[in-house]
């Protein structure tokens, strides 16, 4: 099940996530795997919630990470080819 969503305490949980909760994780590799947006989204949704992803993960990284912490970011659809992004342009 995906994190989060196994609860004894339905009507917290529910109201959990309708207060935003959101929860990530990263495989074995380091990849985080997180949907953004759907179909219907705005290019400025899409980019605002990009934007806030990528800003979460920098804050809640490790504390003993030091440097970059990200490596490269991708960006793809469910079944589409993979699209690098400039990791300069999150500064």
């Amino acid at each position: 099940p995906k994190s989060g969503t196994v609860s004894s305490t339905l009507t917290t949980t529910l109201n959990d996530f309708k207060k935003g909760k959101f929860e990530y994780k990263a495989d074995k590799t380091g990849i985080v795997h997180v949907t953004i947006g759907k179909i219907n989204f705005t290019e400025s949704q899409l980019i605002e919630n990009l934007q806030a992803l990528y800003n979460s993960i920098e804050k809640n990284r490790p504390s003993g990470v030091k440097g970059k912490y990200f490596k490269s970011l991708f960006i793809c659809t469910t079944m589409g080819p993979s699209i690098k992004l400039d990791l300069n342009s999150f500064v």
